[in-house]
């Protein structure tokens, strides 16, 4: 069973995952039968290990890790990849794919550009 996580940053505000939680249920339009979960590194909860929790428990053994970031910092670069490896350690029955971050999609910089420019 696959498994869809909107891996994002987190916030004190909890206005904040409006986005996140945009995202999902966008996807859910588009697939009603996905399987989706947000997860965050810091400030929000569920972080990403209890998610991991939650899948596993589910019986999900195809897991799609989306980071939702637009900059690649710090977390992008270093924290991702240590998370991503320290899952894959706790999980290796699970089929782990980490894609890219958002903001390094072509699409997603053509689309901020013509937005910019409208």
């Amino acid at each position: 069973m696959r498994a869809t996580i909107l891996l994002a940053h987190g916030s004190r505000d909890p206005l904040w995952r409006g986005f996140v939680d945009s995202v999902s249920h966008r996807m859910l339009s588009i697939d009603r039968h996905a399987i989706i979960r947000s997860a965050f590194l810091e400030l929000s909860d569920p972080d990403l290990f209890a998610v991991a929790r939650e899948l596993v428990a589910a019986g999900a053994t195809d897991w799609v890790v989306v980071p939702l970031f637009l900059g690649i910092g710090k977390h992008a670069r270093q924290d991702l990849p240590r998370l991503i490896a320290q899952l894959r350690q706790n999980y290796p029955n699970v089929t782990i794919v980490c894609r890219a971050s958002v903001g390094e999609e072509p699409a997603v910089i053509d689309l901020l550009a013509k937005m910019a420019l409208s």
